[in-house]
């Protein structure tokens, strides 16, 4: 019999709270962390964007992470984090990029280490929007090995002048806060955040119940830099292997949070992709228009917020969304609801053609 993998002792620090708990009371009652940033983007145009306050932007990557790991440590075993069994993995798209932009990880990363004792070089994944998502499946699978008892995933990103200039660029940034997978949604608003999860063969090492990790899975479409297959093949083969993977019936899921950005490409692509996969009546969320979008911390803190959802019996509304605005009618919550299962999918899409899917059960 295969190892089992445990996850849960979720962590969020955003603009919405420092807690997971926190943020998910603001979010369950429809409260956003996009505010209108004065004189914020290129040239000092006003931009709408989710900033965590009262951060200097210099160091506030660190200190995202270091806020996470020790929420997390109030949920676990305290103790385990400096354990020859644990392993820490950081997933960021650019890291550290507004200190330093030669060397955007490896001063954090080594400074965590100390600051946590811990007994090994924590791992970084740095693989687009989809990082997060990755990082989780990666934690896993070394589980899954037996290469480690336990692993903590922590993400975070900040918005620094080169992430958002180049959003800019590619005229993706929306001059409202986001509305994904909504008729009228104009692109990205890019947000900041730290998050964390432990996951563990042990299920014991939890102060709370933790949750069961199914299964996940990754796919490239090799289509472009920046733009997506417009077949969703990517994302088809992703959750369909983490289906595969996880050993069960798609009819058995009740939820999906998708990656739903907000431009018309990527919310275009994943409505196809349901639909072939024959998931577009599934209840559906995204949670960009609460937080923004937060890269590699993205899908971290929604995994998380996930998990918080599933504990409280409350599904939150994609915030944002007014009417039908993809080809494939998708099932958006308009409105918090209750989940009907106890099973559910988290996607994540990014630039480089990355998809990533994992699905986690309520025990």
């Amino acid at each position: 019999m295969g190892i089992s993998v445990y996850i849960g002792a979720e962590a969020i620090v955003s603009p919405l709270g420092q807690t997971a708990a926190s943020n998910m009371d603001r979010v369950l009652a429809g409260h956003s962390g996009i505010t209108l940033q004065k004189r914020g983007g290129w040239k000092e145009s006003d931009v709408y964007a989710a900033v965590v306050p009262g951060m200097p932007l210099k160091g506030k990557f660190e200190q995202l992470l270091e806020q996470s790991l020790s929420a997390v440590m109030e949920q676990w075993d305290p103790s385990l984090l400096s354990s020859e069994d644990t392993l820490l993995v950081i997933s960021s798209t650019k890291g550290g990029i507004a200190d330093n932009i030669a060397d955007p990880f490896q001063p954090a990363v080594s400074r965590l280490g100390s600051r946590f004792f811990l007994r090994h070089r924590p791992l970084v994944i740095s693989n687009a929007c989809i990082s997060g998502v990755v990082a989780v499946n990666t934690a896993a699978r070394l589980l899954k090995a037996g290469l480690y008892r336990h692993v903590v995933v922590a993400g975070s990103d900040v918005v620094s002048d080169f992430v958002l200039y180049g959003f800019q660029s590619l005229y993706a940034v929306s001059d409202e806060p986001c509305r994904p997978f909504d008729r009228d949604r104009k692109g990205v608003s890019l947000g900041e955040a730290g998050g964390a999860l432990v996951l563990s063969a042990e299920k014991s090492s939890f102060a709370g119940e933790p949750f069961l990790y199914r299964g996940g899975a990754g796919a490239n479409d090799a289509n472009h830099i920046s733009g997506p297959s417009r077949t969703g093949e990517g994302l088809v083969r992703a959750v369909s292997k983490a289906i595969g993977k996880a050993g069960i019936d798609r009819r058995e899921i009740g939820y999906i949070n998708a990656h739903g950005t907000g431009t018309n490409f990527n919310d275009e692509m994943e409505s196809i992709a349901f639909g072939r996969l024959g998931l577009e009546h599934i209840p559906l969320n995204s949670l960009k228009g609460y937080w923004g979008h937060t890269l590699g911390a993205a899908g971290i803190i929604e995994t998380a917020a996930c998990l918080q959802m599933m504990r409280r019996g409350s599904l939150a509304a994609s915030l944002g969304y007014r009417s039908q605005g993809t080809s494939v009618p998708l099932n958006v919550l308009t409105g918090n609801q209750a989940p009907e299962k106890e099973i559910f999918l988290k996607t994540a899409s990014g630039f480089g053609g990355g998809n990533a899917a994992l699905i986690i059960e309520k025990i």
